[in-house]
């Protein structure tokens, strides 16, 4: 009997997501279907990640944000959730950080992994 559980995160944007879970080579699919009621259409789209044993983890839009979705007792990654999490919460947020500071004309210059886990991420912006 499967029981999934549904942990809340602050992912939001679909673009920077897929690309922290490139970046880490975590492998996905979008799923994507048409959600139409009596006032509107919209478009959802859910993130799959495959795994061997065939109980795949997913992230849900849930309207606001994209929960992740998964049978615990079917986990079959290297490391255990919690870390699988925060190493995408992380890459996610330097994705953010990148994305949202190039609109307001920012360059990354230096991007480096400390020994702590922490990123160092230096930007510039010359003035016209």
């Amino acid at each position: 009997m499967s029981h999934f559980t549904n942990i809340k995160t602050r992912f939001q944007n679909l673009f920077y997501l897929e690309k922290a879970l490139k970046k880490l080579n975590i492998n996905h699919q979008k799923k994507e279907e048409l959600i139409s009621n009596i006032s509107k259409e919209t478009n959802n789209t859910d993130i799959i990640i495959p795994q061997s044993n065939g109980s795949d983890i997913q992230f849900c839009w849930n309207g606001q944000e994209y929960q992740l979705v998964v049978d615990l007792s079917y986990w079959a990654q290297p490391y255990p959730i919690e870390s699988f999490i925060d190493k995408i919460a992380q890459q996610y947020a330097g994705e953010v950080i990148v994305g949202e500071s190039r609109k307001l004309g920012f360059q990354p210059i230096q991007y480096t992994e400390n020994k702590d886990g922490s990123n160092t991420l230096i930007l510039e912006r010359w003035k016209k």
